[in-house]
């Protein structure tokens, strides 16, 4: 049985709060062991605010190349089928041939870090034409102003914002929803190889 994705409980958890809802995504309840649990939440909630506070700068890059490489291994080694990529920079973006969009018609999920008034992670779960799925894990009631995001209710398996490619897109760092400047994107590919939808172009991506 799958579980409805959830929100964040703090002003800090997105980090590993979307790192679950990935899992829930692709694998079902009983599919899922307690060593992915344990590991996601031991190394994430990593980073120091400027006070010195640990945890108040939420989840650092590093955590979470670190949790994509690990979730890659214990699948290899304990026979799980997930495998993962960590992406940054230049081919962090959507549409045409990307790894991002590919990853997504391959029945894949996508984790970004993006900007949502300041560095915020968000689960990308499908994409039609110019419009991405995606599930925001900081809960909000209220509709956008903004013509190109919509604010969804009822869709708790897999999605509660439709937003558009061009937005996600975005080179600015203050523009919501947007990946922001090259230099600094970031993106984690994530499969459940036994759904996965293999194409000529994905093939060779997991090693």
């Amino acid at each position: 049985m799958k579980t409805p994705l959830h929100y964040q409980i703090s002003e800090y958890d997105c980090g590993p709060t979307t790192m679950m809802n990935a899992m829930s995504f692709l694998f079902s309840r009983e599919q899922l062991v307690p060593e992915i649990v344990q590991h996601i939440m031991l190394y994430s909630l990593d980073a120091y605010n400027a006070k010195g506070e640990m945890g108040k700068n939420g989840t650092s890059r590093v955590a979470m190349m670190f949790l994509s490489s690990w979730l890659t291994q214990f699948g290899k080694a304990c026979n799980f089928p997930i495998a993962c990529r960590y992406l940054s920079g230049q081919s962090v973006y959507l549409g045409g041939n990307s790894l991002l969009t590919q990853a997504l018609h391959c029945n894949g999920a996508v984790i970004v870090r993006l900007n949502y008034g300041g560095d915020h992670y968000v689960l990308l779960t499908g994409q039609e034409d110019n419009q991405v799925s995606m599930f925001d894990p900081y809960y909000r009631k209220r509709p956008f102003i903004q013509s190109d995001i919509q604010l969804l209710e009822h869709e708790p398996f897999s999605r509660n914002r439709i937003v558009t490619i061009d937005r996600l897109n975005v080179e600015k760092k203050q523009g919501i929803y947007a990946l922001g400047p090259i230099e600094g994107r970031e993106a984690i590919l994530l499969f459940n190889q036994d759904t996965r939808l293999t194409a000529e172009k994905t093939i060779e991506y997991f090693i």
